[in-house]
């Protein structure tokens, strides 16, 4: 299964195969036709050969250094890559010093910063004025959401392109080109070529190590998918969470629950769990998720999420995992009512806008003397002794308008809750000649 030596290559001076096949023009570049095909924002960028500095965004292994490269040699500028890993103010300044220099001799530069988010204020404040001045196209890559990662002023000056994972059709191709370079294709099933690309997730640079691993592994005969995972120990799931996809998983498990989706809920709590996650942050967020949008229709809901976050305090790591499944296939499948929710936001409202109002003087506590003889409790019924315990008296502050703030849905328990308030309702507006 060695096709480096079956093809007659010799290993020792051969850079990796993801170098050997990067891409040498714009077309080459596979995956992101929405920001390069003809028409497409950043192509015309190049053919204009107007080059401003921007942003790439996107996952590890989608070419944003490979496109940065290309874009600028398009754009006839020389290009210059520093890693903000191990940049510092000192080396930006010598950076734009020099690209300064060129300009003044009619050559126009490129300044491509990789990982551009690994920059703290100040080097990203050192940016602003060479961006300003157009001493360089600054080129920027990171793997995190610039919203979060970078500077308003840095944000200000550029422009964000947002590369996508390459799907598996752009993996294929990859695949293609990767095995025309070994000589041969790889000794593999159909669906072991499905798996492989799978594996991937996304990302070509990946796919490329899996490929050149295989390629180097020496076995002989054809793998099926079993034989392929067994070959090649899988990376972790692409997930830190430390990260966005922090975020963005945990508002993919609440939107789930919340969509009365129990698989696609499960499914993410086993992403974030199989990701490192914190159970307990996961807990919070279930609980949070049966106040919000299930509330009354179901209030077991509530008592479910917090034992398992009680089970997350007491057996920890892996026991309380099914405890968090187990309460997240409730949520999900609850019925579910935001009333709860609609309800605490219209009283917040309703509490700005009144101020200071006091209570009224009847549901007053009369614990001195002067407070009886100001009036304090005068007037109060005690609902256990009016008919149907229920007096009917009002208790918002006087001059303060009654709002029906809490309006339950027909749904679940809310149903039965509806009804007792719908009653309530009547009679006090009965009672109070209303």
């Amino acid at each position: 299964m060695d096709l480096f030596r079956q093809a007659g290559v010799d290993l020792g001076p051969l850079p990796p195969l993801a170098e050997r096949l990067r891409p040498k023009t714009l077309d080459e570049v596979v995956g992101q036709d929405r920001l390069l095909a003809s028409g497409a924002p950043l192509r015309r960028m190049v053919e204009a050969k107007r080059l401003s500095s921007f942003i790439l965004w996107g996952p590890p292994g989608t070419g944003k250094t490979t496109i940065a490269r290309l874009v600028a040699s398009a754009a006839g500028l020389d290009f210059e890559q520093i890693s903000a890993v191990q940049a510092g103010v000192g080396e930006l300044r010598k950076a734009f010093e020099s690209a300064r220099a060129r300009k003044g001799q009619g050559r126009g530069v490129a300044l491509f910063v990789d990982e551009i988010h690994r920059f703290n204020r100040a080097q990203q404040d050192s940016l602003l004025g060479p961006m300003e001045q157009g001493d360089a196209v600054l080129i920027g890559a990171t793997t995190e959401n610039p919203s979060f990662a970078l500077n308003a002023a840095v944000l200000s000056r550029a422009r964000v392109f947002v590369l996508q994972s390459l799907d598996d059709a752009a993996l294929a191709l990859l695949l293609d080109r990767a095995e025309a370079a070994l000589g041969g294709p790889l000794p593999l099933t159909s669906a072991a070529r499905e798996r492989l690309i799978a594996f991937a997730e996304g990302d070509g640079r990946y796919l490329l190590t899996l490929v050149e691993a295989l390629a180097v592994d020496g076995s002989e005969g054809v793998l099926d998918p079993a034989a392929l995972s067994e070959r090649l120990q899988r990376r972790a799931p692409l997930y830190d969470k430390d990260r966005e996809a922090h975020y963005d998983l945990i508002s993919a498990l609440h939107k789930s629950i919340r969509g009365s989706d129990p698989d696609a809920a499960l499914y993410w709590l086993a992403r974030m769990i199989s990701g490192g996650e914190d159970l307990l942050f996961i807990a919070r967020r279930l609980i949070r998720a049966a106040a919000e949008d299930i509330g009354a229709a179901d209030p077991i809901a509530l008592l479910v999420a917090n034992a398992a976050k009680e089970a997350v305090d007491f057996l920890g790591q892996p026991e309380a995992e099914l405890h968090l499944a187990q309460a997240v296939l409730h949520l999900a499948s609850a019925p579910k009512s935001n009333a709860v929710y609609v309800a605490w936001k219209q009283a917040l409202r309703l509490a700005a806008e009144t101020g200071a109002s006091p209570p009224p003087l009847h549901i007053r506590n009369p614990a001195t003397r002067l407070m009886k003889d100001l009036g304090y409790g005068q007037g109060y019924a005690y609902d256990h002794d009016a008919p149907e315990g229920f007096s009917g008296q009002n208790f918002f502050p006087d001059g303060v308008p009654r709002q029906d703030l809490y309006q339950p849905k027909e749904k679940g328990l809310e149903v039965k809750v509806k009804e007792r308030l719908t009653y309530w309702r009547t009679l006090r507006a009965e009672r109070s000649g209303t």
